[in-house]
């Protein structure tokens, strides 16, 4: 949301805050990147923790802060549960040893600062004024002109838990997974009889047309079959099928059909995969569709929240990329630890942990959606 800035004070502004951020942040540094007096989003921070190399800290926020296109100001907000230390010499505010380091690598790299803020328990301030006060939290109020599109009272970590799925549909989804995979492990030595599961047959079909399949998932995520369910944990445990998938939620159907044929290609004859297929994980081409994401996203959590727990891995990492390249880093991590706890060798989760870790976004992140 681009949105130009009438505060008449800075409590005003960080009214504005959540609505950018589309959460309310707990323990974070948000940093406003802005292009005059606009500004896109927010990027919001862990808090840096007691030993942390302020510098580097500092260096890392302000180069995603700069990245962002036609950057030329920023705002920091520090939201803290410790509060202000009163000395004789004035208040002293929580973290601003690391907001000093930030701000001056932020006039560094030729960057305005347009305000730097702190929301504590009992207040708010600003690291700005030589002698900062504590203002009641009760002036931060979200301006009558902005209208919320989502509720933003929760903070960064609200959504990440898992859909509640009741015990009989974990079984349903269970033994259709148990059924699938049977009969898939039999390699085509298998035949299906009139015997067999009408709904299984329906799942095999599935698996003649991936891209289409994968593509079905998107028209209702949150609704689909016990056997539909046990065909996208088969595939998403599938290594070459799960990038597929990955591939095509960020991209259209003909990404995934392009994906498939190279991904094939690779395990068949070794050709080397095309670098636009591989640039996808990376976060790198063309902005994904956002409502496209999301609902991938929730196609993965909601087949996590129904699989058998060995199973999970698969769309829960699969539910971390797509959280990751909708900027959603902290649900990420939820996912990863979630993985972490059933296999903490899963390679694709150390991979996304080793991305996360080292700051890095999907290109698209720093894409400005306003009009240049």
């Amino acid at each position: 949301m681009t949105t130009v800035l009438r505060a008449s004070d800075s409590a005003a502004f960080l009214g504005i805050v959540p609505s950018l951020a589309g959460f309310t942040p707990r323990r974070s540094i948000v940093l406003l990147p802005f292009r005059g007096s606009r500004t896109d989003g927010a990027m919001r921070l862990d808090l840096p923790q007691e030993k942390a190399d302020l510098e580097v800290y500092a260096d890392a926020a302000v180069g995603l802060v700069a990245r962002v296109t036609a950057t030329d100001a920023v705002a920091v907000v520090v939201y803290t549960d410790e509060e202000s230390h009163p000395t004789r010499d004035g208040l002293v505010l929580p973290h601003a040893v690391a907001v000093d380091e930030l701000l001056g690598c932020a006039e560094e790299a030729g960057l305005r600062i347009v305000d730097a803020l702190c929301v504590t328990p009992s207040g708010w301030s600003s690291y700005l004024d030589e002698k900062p006060q504590l203002g009641p939290l009760a002036q931060i109020r979200t301006p009558a002109d902005l209208p919320l599109s989502t509720d933003v009272s929760g903070d960064q970590s609200v959504g990440a838990d898992l859909p509640h799925v009741d015990l009989a549909e974990k079984e349903r989804v269970g033994t259709a997974s148990i059924e699938l995979a049977a009969f898939l492990d039999r390699k085509g030595r298998g035949r299906l009889t009139s015997r067999d599961d009408p709904q299984l047959i329906a799942a095999l079909v599935l698996l003649d047309d991936l891209p289409a399949f994968f593509e079905s998932v998107l028209a209702a995520p949150d609704a689909l079959p016990p056997f539909a369910t046990a065909t996208l944990l088969w595939c998403l445990g599938q290594p070459l099928l799960r990038d597929v998938a990955i591939a095509q939620w960020a991209t259209d159907l003909a990404g995934g059909v392009r994906t498939l044929a190279a991904q094939t290609a690779f395990a068949e004859s070794g050709v080397m995969i095309p670098d636009e297929v591989g640039a996808v994980f990376l976060g790198r081409g063309p902005t994904p569709d956002t409502d496209r994401l999301r609902r991938a996203l929730t196609a993965a959590r909601e087949a996590a929240a129904r699989a058998p727990r060995l199973s999970r891995s698969a769309p829960l990492t699969v539910a971390a990329w797509l959280s990751w390249a909708l900027g959603r880093a902290s649900h990420s991590g939820r996912y990863l630890e979630m993985v972490r706890e059933i296999d903490p060798h899963y390679s694709l989760a150390a991979l996304l942990e080793t991305m996360i870790g080292g700051a890095l976004l999907p290109e698209w992140a720093f894409r400005r959606h306003s009009a240049q």
